[in-house]
This record gives structure tokens, C-alpha cells and sequence, in this order.
């Protein structure tokens, strides 16, 4: 039997990130979060990510994905191997391409993505949070989860809402990597320095996506048409604009909320971009603030959240709901595989 018993999930990590895969222990019944255990991250070296990066907007059986599969599942593996007490082990993979409005995405449920929206909901509970509040996930591509933590479950009517807003790291990441030949704008200081030009953001309020309701997702180059617009920008003003446009998706999420957050707690590798946070403060109206203003580690919250699913799923809980993928009921994804004896 699984319910009213704690487990030892591991959940490990790698989404749209080239960085590596994060991996974490939590204990967990699938509802509450008894406790957070210890976490550990399996970098990419420099010839892995351009095996990825080879691969990404590709789909099965096209030429440069087998070696993709061979590479991260070795790579997970290697990240699990360090976590024996484990008792079920949460997978996400590796996302190469998504497209919910076309041929699909190699993740589970109608748009396919969020899913870590019902763990948000399990953390607004573990903070004490009484109001709505929005956690903000930073990485390639920028999603955020409104919660109301006064309902009785996050698959009830009104707990969350969840989409992706728009870019979130990748734009930012891939001009700083075209101009300076580094990873990414360390604490958004190339920014900082740039000024913001209006003319490459102007029309962004009417980008199809931003007008289209919830639920929603993307892949993680689908603004990639915004490099062309900054090209001919400075590299200081180039990484302005593209912090600001982040920051004006996420602002464009807000009149889809039933009422504002009273906060926004942010994840993933953005909310060290001090530039993009600040942005979004200015836009929100709102206090940003860093998951490690609440007790909790940006690090390792994606990975704890794919551990806290794998319990849900054990269980047959739902992972999904009409209000996070567009899913006609709250349903479980994921697929579960039982090692053999």
C-alpha cells in the first residue's frame, strides 16, 4: 500500500537546461512534505551540451537524437548512482522539442508542460503562505504557478493557475554566449550597464502567444525571432532588452490571474539575474524575491518537484489539471517503471 506512508523520492532534473542534471531527496507521502534531504548536481561538460544543443527541435528518430538519449540517460543515472536510500526514483528528461499545438512534446498531458504547479501548491503550504502568491520558474523558458494555498487541493477548482509566460534564461543566454562567449549574463551585469531600446520591444503586447488565455506553453526557441531585433544593439543594450522583454511576459501574465499575488518567489538560475528580478518588480508592482527568502533552495526545487510527482503517481494522485496543462479532468501522468528482480 502507498497511501499514509512517507516516501524517499528522489527527483532529478534537467528540462531545457544545458547546465547538468540537478538531483534531490524528499520525503513525501505525495500531499505534504515531511522533510527535504540532501541534493547534488551532475554538470554537463562542454562536448555534452553541444550534443544537446545539436538536438534540440528535433523529434524521435531524427538524425543527432539517439545520441541525446544515450547521453542524458547516462548522465542521470550517474546523478541517481549517489542516492542508494532512494525508494522510487521522479525522471523528467530532457526536453528537446515542444510543440502543444502541433505535433505534441515529450512530456506527459495536453499542453505537456507545467507540471510542477501541484508542488508549488504543496510549498505555499509548507511556507505558511495565507494569500495568493506566484512562484516564477527562471530558466531557459519562464513559467509561473498562481496559488491560492486556502483550498483543499491543488487539483481544486480555483488552487492554481499555470502557464508559461514567455522567454525566460535562453534569449538572454544565447546573445551573451554570441557576443562574450560565456554561459550567461553573471547577475544580469551586462544588462545593468545597457539601456533598454523601446523599437525591438515595440508590438510585444500583441505577440499571439501573449494574448492567448491559459493554459499554455512553448518551446523553448519560439522567441528566438528577437535576436534578430536586438543584432545591431551593443552587447550591454543587446542584454537589457532581452531581460526586459522576460520581464514584460511575465508582467503580461497578470491579467490572467484571478487577483494579483501578493508576492512573487522566484527559481531557477533568473532569480540571480538581479537585473531581470528588479525589472519584474518594476513591472509587477510586487515584491521578487528569491525561493531562499522562504527557507527553500533554487537549485534543487525542480528536482524536488519531480520527486514529490513520482510519489503522487505511485499513488494515483493527480499531476495534471485542466487549470496547469488544459486537461479535461485532473488526471496522473507519467509512466511508471519497476525494476527487475
Amino acid at each position: 500500500m502507498t497511501e499514509g506512508r512517507m516516501w524517499r523520492a528522489l527527483g532529478l532534473m534537467s528540462g531545457t537546461s544545458m547546465d547538468g542534471v540537478d538531483a534531490a531527496l524528499v520525503e513525501t507521502d505525495g500531499e505534504t512534505i515531511a522533510a527535504f534531504g540532501p541534493g547534488d548536481w551532475r554538470a554537463y561538460a562542454p562536448h555534452e551540451r553541444a550534443t544537446l544543443r545539436a538536438g534540440l527541435g528535433r523529434w524521435p528518430g531524427e538524425p543527432g537524437v539517439a545520441e541525446v538519449e544515450a547521453l542524458v540517460e547516462a548522465a542521470h543515472a550517474a546523478a541517481a548512482a549517489g542516492f542508494p536510500t532512494a525508494e522510487v526514483v521522479g525522471f523528467h528528461g530532457q526536453t528537446l522539442a515542444h510543440e502543444p499545438r502541433g505535433r505534441g512534446t515529450h512530456q506527459a498531458g495536453r499542453e505537456g508542460a507545467p507540471l510542477v504547479p501541484f508542488f508549488h501548491f504543496a510549498l505555499a503550504r509548507r511556507i505558511g503562505a495565507e494569500t495568493p502568491l506566484a512562484f516564477l520558474n527562471l530558466g531557459g523558458v519562464g513559467n509561473v504557478t498562481w496559488v491560492d494555498p486556502r483550498r483543499p487541493s491543488p487539483e481544486a477548482d480555483g488552487a492554481l493557475v499555470a502557464f508559461d509566460t514567455g522567454p525566460g534564461n535562453a534569449l538572454i543566454d544565447d546573445f551573451v554566449r554570441a557576443r562574450l562567449g560565456r554561459d550567461h549574463d553573471e547577475g544580469g551585469a551586462a544588462a545593468a550597464a545597457g539601456r533598454v531600446d523601446a523599437a525591438a520591444l515595440a508590438g510585444l503586447s500583441r505577440h499571439p502567444y501573449l494574448l492567448r488565455p491559459p493554459p499554455k506553453s512553448l518551446d523553448r526557441n519560439d522567441f528566438h525571432g528577437f535576436l534578430a531585433r536586438v543584432a545591431h544593439l551593443s552587447t550591454e543594450d543587446g542584454a537589457a532588452t532581452l531581460s526586459a522583454l522576460t520581464a514584460a511576459c511575465v508582467a503580461a501574465a497578470l491579467p490572467h490571474f484571478p487577483e494579483p499575488p501578493g508576492r512573487w518567489l522566484v527559481c531557477g538560475g533568473g532569480r540571480l539575474n538581479r537585473t531581470v528580478t528588479a525589472m519584474i518588480a518594476a513591472r509587477t508592482n510586487a515584491p521578487v524575491d528569491p525561493v531562499e527568502a522562504v527557507g527553500l533552495d533554487g537549485d534543487l526545487l525542480e528536482a524536488q518537484a519531480f520527486a514529490y510527482l513520482a510519489v503522487r503517481v505511485l499513488r494515483g494522485l493527480p499531476t495534471s489539471a485542466p487549470s496547469t496543462t488544459g486537461v479535461r479532468l485532473p488526471v496522473s501522468g507519467g509512466r511508471i517503471n519497476r525494476p527487475e528482480t
